[in-house]
């Protein structure tokens, strides 16, 4: 199943330090891309249902390192 999640930072350098982050993620393999505004970026990754995924969890608190929301 397909799961997406957004998320918002201060500025646009560190929602791009977040997406660099994300392309040499070792942890899931997601997709990563900015939306909408440039100090946003938009995740999107696919779990097995029916398994805990810890892909969500490990992404919000990769985000709030860089002091950035789920929106």
């Amino acid at each position: 199943m397909l799961n997406e999640i957004r998320y918002q930072f201060s500025s646009a350098s560190v929602a791009n330090r977040f997406l660099n982050e994300l392309k040499h993620w070792s942890k899931a393999e997601v997709k990563a891309k900015l939306f909408k505004a440039s100090n946003s970026v938009s995740v999107s990754y696919e779990y097995e249902v029916g398994k805990f995924d810890y892909t969500c969890s490990d992404l919000d608190d990769l985000a709030s390192q860089h002091d950035g929301t789920e929106i």
